[in-house]
Formats: C-alpha cells, structure tokens, sequence
C-alpha cells in the first residue's frame, strides 16, 4: 500500500512551526523530529534536516503506519509508526534531545512528578534503558510498548519523546519534560530526591489539567 494523503497548507504550517518551535526551545540540536497523524494509516513527518533550518517552503514526508520508511525519511521515524499504530488517540509525536533530561537520563533515570509541570507525567515519565539508536522495527516496537499509554519516554542516552492530543501538545510537553528534568536534578543536588509532592495519582491528575488556556499559552511561548 502506497501512501494517498495530500496534506494540507496548514498541516505542513503546523510540522514545520512545531520543528522550529522545538528547535527554539532549546530542546533539539542537530537532531529530532515531529510528526502530525493525518489519519488511521499515515501522518505527516517533518523535513529530514536540522529542525531549526527547516525553511518556510520546505514540506514534510507523507508516511504510512505500517509500510517501510520513504527514502529519505530519518530511520528513528520507525517510532512514530510504532506509536501511531499503538495509540490511535495520539495525533502528534516529538522526538527530541534536550540538555537537563539527557543529563538525567545519564544516570539512568527519568524524571518524577516534583511540581505543577512534571505532575503531567505522574509518576515518572516512562525510560527505556537501551542504548542502541532505535533504527529497527522491533526496536521501535518495544519502546513503543514501553511507552505505554503515558505522554512520554526517555530514552536512555538518546533523548525522549512526547505524545499528545495534536503536534502542539506533544511539543509542549517536551517543554515540560525538560523542566521535570531540571526540577529532578536539582532535587538529586540538594540530597531531596525522597520528597514526595503529590501524595495520589488524583492529586497529580487533578494538578496536571489542560484546561483554562494551559495549553494555548504554552504553545504560544513555544511559537
């Protein structure tokens, strides 16, 4: 099965201001990626070049669920199609390496829910302790099972990725992981890595809410 899709002028739009925003951010070098669901069967992939360069003209790779990569397309992208085809609820992936959650993923942790940004991720965001670069199916498979049904999985050496409910949230929530992570190492600096903040998973599903424009300001100060 080839793919059909046709994105449209804004769906391109929304790939390459969430690459751009992720590389302003701070949460991408050289390498990363993101991608919007287009239906059950494809999504939209963001030019294969470093995220910040992606230019105003540049479109994004129409990509299948279930067939092999196009030519071109970065081979990490086998995770988008892993997730997508595990979660048919998420329409936008971020794939990215940012500073403090590559710091802490160094000593093999993910970060904790610690405050108002990280209780998204209660109780911890997923890890996924294998070093390789995730290039194979069956790789791809298995962090995606790792994944779960959270918002996010860091993986080891090689940075993290966020899901959401549009390519907006999976950017924000980049945002937010990397702010856990940075609450998480300091927690571990100052020898309080044993205070619990929220006492339930209520108390931190209560706190972690979308609503009252969380997630329009958020994007915006991503944009």
């Amino acid at each position: 099965m080839s793919t059909s899709s046709s994105p449209s002028t804004d769906q391109q739009r929304k790939v390459r201001m969430a690459a751009r925003a992720l590389a302003r951010a701070g949460l991408v070098t050289a390498f990363g990626h993101c991608s919007l669901r287009l239906n059950e069967r494809e999504f939209l992939v963001c030019t294969s070049k470093v995220m910040g360069l992606i230019r105003p003209d540049e479109v994004g790779t129409v990509v299948a669920v279930d067939q092999p990569l196009p030519a071109g397309v970065l081979g990490e992208v086998r995770m988008h199609q892993a997730i997508y085809r595990k979660r048919p609820e998420v329409k936008g992936i971020s794939r990215f390496m940012s500073p403090q959650v590559m710091a802490l993923a160094a000593m093999g942790q993910a970060p904790s829910a610690r405050h108002g940004f990280s209780s998204y991720f209660y109780p911890r965001a997923a890890y996924w302790s294998d070093t390789d670069l995730i290039r194979q199916d069956t790789l791809a498979e298995q962090a995606a099972t790792t994944l779960g049904q959270g918002p996010a999985i860091v993986l080891s050496v090689n940075g993290a990725v966020t899901v959401g409910d549009s390519i907006e949230q999976s950017v924000v929530l980049a945002w937010f992981l990397e702010d856990a992570a940075r609450v998480e190492l300091a927690a571990l600096a100052a020898g309080r890595a044993d205070t619990t903040v929220f006492k339930t998973a209520q108390q931190a599903a209560t706190r972690a809410t979308w609503t009252g424009g969380i997630l329009e300001r958020a994007w915006d100060r991503s944009e």
